[in-house]
């Protein structure tokens, strides 16, 4: 009988955390109330606090909540021996940008979300970028190199692309790194 609530609890989680990923990207961070995360996710407000202390917890939940183990997946492809540069780039690509970009794009506050969560949370972020980095120095062979095509890859995301332009646009970047 305990495993259920355990289930239904993380549940519940998951339920406040698509309904303010829903909110954040739609109304903004500054706009949205933990009054309409707990509408969207159907539960009272005092619920949401059993999770989250605040509106910013949530928020920095959020970002965990979207990049939940992508970079350890991404480490993995990088170690694999039996893919080419190329192979490995464009994995781990989908791995930590596509798919994370695919869940909050098309929305209207998907960049000041994005960018928010990188504000409230910068020792997270930055662990996360130096592991990034590293991986693409692993696949790379090179630091600046990897510094180069981070810091490119990250500048596509500037316009706020759909997935089907990223996905170009990371196509041609994987093309001059990946030989």
């Amino acid at each position: 009988m305990a495993k259920k609530t355990t289930i239904n609890i993380e549940e519940r989680k998951k339920d406040i955390l698509d309904a303010a990923l829903h909110c954040f990207l739609n109304f903004g961070y500054a706009k949205t109330s933990m009054d309409d995360v707990a509408k969207k996710a159907g539960i009272s407000r005092p619920l949401i606090y059993l999770k989250f202390k605040n509106k910013e917890d949530l928020l920095l939940g959020l970002f965990d909540y979207v990049m939940e183990g992508r970079l350890e997946e991404a480490e993995k492809v990088a170690a694999q021996k039996d893919l080419s540069k190329k192979e490995k780039l464009w994995k781990m690509l989908e791995i930590i940008k596509v798919e994370p970009w695919g869940k909050i794009s098309g929305c209207p506050m998907s960049q000041e979300f994005f960018n928010t969560c990188c504000d409230m949370d910068e020792k997270n972020f930055e662990k996360f970028e130096k592991t990034k980095h590293k991986i693409l120095t692993d696949i790379l062979g090179d630091k600046f190199e990897a510094e180069v095509f981070m810091m490119a890859s990250d500048g596509l995301l500037e316009d706020v692309p759909n997935c089907t332009v990223l996905k170009k646009r990371l196509e041609v970047l994987i093309d001059k790194f990946g030989k």
